[in-house]
């Protein structure tokens, strides 16, 4: 650790010499070496990562992790061996924009009890749109489907600079999430159980139940290739997201209100698997099937719940969307005046 600088830049990587090579010069380039450390934790690769690393890259800092803990657990072991007071997580198909960091570092020094923020985060593909994974910041709905500022569902808008103010948001993106080091290890880091998908959310809902904020700071940007550890259309994304979902509810919710939102969840979890079977996607629904067995199996190993209730009881993200036709972050009820 270098005790003059105050931020780990820390980027997980598993067999991915291709993105290391194309997205670790930008990352590269645009991190001010004065504010922070480009680390890059390798989880137990087997391709040639380690070699591109310390062949073409040895100003980077390199962490072996002896096997592939998973994003989750991976992350968790690399931040434990670093200690800086703010760590940025930032996947390994991100490119940031010039001086990204440092609207990130203001914003939490300008906000004490914010315990982690996210860039804007756009497609690199397409550098006009939002992308997928947490565009200007994101929420949860009443039933606990996640959304962005920016994308509701597969449908990501274009950046015509509406979003660009800074907002307290539920959740901010795995991606390209900055935390404060202290309050990530207070809230337990992020859930080895859940390998990937969702972890940062239930991060961040952990955060806000400890009684610190979340924030987006659209002054900071980075480019998301998206995809690159599993396409949206594998079903082992799928079973992750479902499983993930109900587990990060089962965790979060208090008493008061967990079973009869658990149960109206898992009834549209149910009418999902019924439209992947009208639509001929067996590996789909079956992946499902698998989601819910297994939190059922699961969900027994957490027995600490929280006394309060925080999530959303106001937007219907299914209403919304399917019925009305509001595909836009600004046309949904609560959010039209951001």
């Amino acid at each position: 650790m270098d005790n003059n600088l105050s931020i780990a830049v820390i980027i997980l990587n598993w067999n991915g010499e291709k993105l290391l090579e194309e997205f670790l010069p930008k990352v590269i380039a645009n991190t001010d070496s004065s504010l922070a450390r480009v680390i890059v934790a390798d989880n137990g690769s087997t391709d040639g990562s380690v070699k591109i690393l310390k062949q073409d890259f040895p100003e980077v800092e390199v962490l072996l992790l002896d096997k592939n803990y998973g994003f989750a657990e991976g992350y968790n072991r690399a931040i434990a061996a670093t200690g800086y007071p703010y760590t940025i997580l930032l996947n390994s198909d991100v490119a940031p924009a010039p001086g990204w960091i440092s609207p990130l570092l203001k914003y939490m020094q300008e906000h004490p009890k914010c315990g982690a923020c996210q860039p804007k985060i756009l497609s690199y593909k397409n550098s006009g749109q939002f992308e997928y994974a947490g565009a200007s910041g994101g929420f949860l709905d009443k039933h606990g489907y996640p959304y962005c500022r920016g994308r509701i569902f597969d449908t990501c808008e274009n950046d015509n600079g509406q979003y660009n103010t800074p907002m307290e948001v539920f959740w901010a993106s795995g991606a390209a999430l900055m935390v404060r080091t202290k309050i990530y290890k207070q809230a337990g880091g992020l859930d080895p159980e859940f390998f990937a998908h969702m972890e940062e959310i239930d991060l961040c809902w952990r955060m806000q139940l400890l009684g610190y904020k979340v924030a987006a700071v659209p002054q900071s940007a980075v480019y998301h290739l998206g995809g690159a550890s599993l396409p949206a259309d594998n079903p082992r994304k799928t079973y992750l997201n479902f499983r993930n979902n109900l587990l990060m509810m089962h965790k979060n919710l208090p008493d008061s209100t967990r079973k009869r939102k658990l149960f109206m969840r898992r009834l549209l979890d149910t009418a999902a698997w019924g439209m992947f079977l009208v639509k001929g996607q067996f590996a789909q629904a079956k992946a499902i099937l698998k989601a819910h067995r297994d939190f059922a199996k699961m969900r027994a190993k957490y027995t600490l719940h929280p006394k309060e209730d925080i999530l959303d009881t106001s937007t219907n993200l299914l209403l919304d969307y399917y019925f009305l036709h509001r595909n836009r972050f600004d046309q949904l009820r609560r959010w039209h005046k951001y």
